[in-house]
């Protein structure tokens, strides 16, 4: 993907009367109308203000989104749930727009010729919404005890700002959001500055890599904000509630309650986590890491937000390795579609697997050993869930975080592991972060990937754990 963000439009179409408009969703297997075709978006420059005490307009925001036409188009979509739109240019010039539940259709004055770069700008007001997922679980806009707290996996962004939401189109990110003294306003990559005037703070942040939208969030409330670095050199940002520095949090894969404790003595061990995961995934592909962590009500999960997971209190140390290993798998190499899950949570579950190996824990064998004998969680329900579909084949939109896509998908992996040897495997977890860094790929290019780097025939494990329905019957 192109990171430009500013180019000449060409003049006119060039393949003359062929321009067609973009469609509504990028035909993804459980949200067909999530993202939008017919164009690329390479950045979104976001200006958003705050009022809390606004009965109505809590949010008034200004995206300008600039984007590259991947086809002769005479309109195009974007995806907004809910905020009200006061106009809309393109190319500085008033478009004309319709509505269509969370489609928002634009029609510019000129088509836009394939292969030209153009900006879009969208002023809209509203008060964002809260999300209910297929599963059950809050995204969106949540408003917490002290302010609000934007998540977005997988439709949630949609409810704060106007773009192309699906995670195969990503973008680099400018966010100012203006918000009553005494808050704070944390988000993406790493600060850019902050103004106060009139009783209100201006927070800039930059994210200078690519970033799909899902991952992209916003913290307002009253934080303790710390800097630090690692020993190569990495920033450490992280935002702690004062609440919440004593509150637990809970594992976002559904898993074991933590045991309460200071985050901020949790999030010290960061620095540690990143450069071992350095040691075994790759360089770490982003300009900064670090955490949010907010009251445990706030959220009822953890997140992998890119440059710094959210967390619902204090995490325990797996929980924390387990959204710092998102920002190699999930962040940087982003699924194409919502399917490929088991490539995020998989991998991020088999790194805490590895973390255990290689801090005096559990070996992953032995770890493996107990999902398959049954006796690894408590409750028999939850040993007996991970078997209730392959990882690569959730059955619907409310299954993608089940504890096949976590569990079963990191046997896979440990199955690879076996078959092919611990420096194959090694060389491939790097080789495969490295491929596709900042990029999107799929279960296929996965196992094209396995075949081609190790020389394995790998059919037996695609076909039985990655694909196969039930438990196997040999482990």
């Amino acid at each position: 993907m192109s990171l430009a963000v500013t180019a000449a439009l060409g003049a006119g179409c060039g393949q003359g009367g062929r321009a067609t408009p973009g469609t509504a969703g990028v035909r993804d297997p459980y949200f067909p109308r999530l993202g939008n075709g017919g164009y690329d978006v390479t950045h979104y420059d976001l200006t958003l203000s705050w009022h809390p005490d606004a009965r109505k307009k809590q949010l008034t925001g200004v995206a300008a989104i600039t984007a590259r036409a991947t086809r002769d188009l005479t309109a195009f979509h974007l995806d907004l749930k809910g905020l009200d739109i006061a106009d809309v240019t393109v190319r500085d010039r008033t478009a004309q727009v319709n509505r269509a539940g969370d489609e928002v259709v634009i029609r510019p004055r000129d088509e836009l010729s394939k292969g030209a770069t153009f900006r879009t700008v969208v002023r809209y007001s509203g008060t964002p919404q809260t999300i209910t997922d297929p599963d059950g679980s809050r995204e969106g806009w949540l408003n917490t005890a002290d302010g609000a707290l934007a998540l977005g996996e997988p439709t949630g962004s949609m409810a704060w700002f106007p773009g192309n939401h699906h995670p195969s189109d990503k973008a680099t990110y400018d966010l100012a959001v203006t918000v009553p003294d005494g808050l704070e306003a944390v988000s993406n990559g790493e600060p850019a500055g902050r103004r106060t005037r009139g009783g209100r703070t201006t927070f800039r942040w930059h994210t200078g890599e690519p970033m799909a939208s899902y991952v992209a969030t916003l913290a307002i409330g009253k934080y303790d904000v710390r800097t630090g670095r690692t020993k190569s050199g990495l920033p450490v940002i992280t935002a702690v509630d004062p609440v919440a520095n004593e509150a637990g949090a809970r594992r976002d894969d559904g898993g074991k309650e933590t045991k309460a404790g200071s985050a901020d003595r949790e999030l010290a061990k960061i620095p540690r986590i990143v450069e071992w995961a350095t040691s075994r995934f790759g360089p770490y592909p982003f300009s900064s890491t670090g955490a949010v962590v907010d009251r445990r009500g706030d959220a009822g999960y953890a997140l992998e937000t890119q440059n710094r997971p959210v967390f619902p209190g204090t995490p325990e140390t797996g929980l924390l390795v387990h959204e710092l290993a998102h920002q190699w798998y999930g962040d940087s190499v982003t699924p194409k579609s919502w399917r490929d899950m088991w490539l995020n949570e998989g991998f991020a579950t088999y790194a805490e697997w590895l973390w255990e190996e290689d801090h005096d824990g559990d070996s992953a064998q032995r770890t493996f050993d107990a999902l398959y004998r049954g006796d690894y969680f408590d409750r028999p329900a939850e040993n007996e869930a991970i078997w209730a579909f392959p990882p690569a084949k959730p059955p619907a939109a409310r299954n993608i975080s089940d504890p096949p896509v976590y569990e079963r998908g990191a046997m896979v992996l440990h199955k690879v592991r076996e078959a092919v040897g611990d420096k194959a495997f090694f060389r491939l977890l790097k080789g495969w972060a490295r491929l596709h860094r900042h990029g999107n790929a799929d279960t296929a290019d996965f196992i094209a990937y396995a075949h081609e780097t190790t020389g394995k025939n790998l059919d037996a494990v695609w076909g039985t754990w990655l694909y196969g329905d039930g438990k196997p019957s040999h482990p």
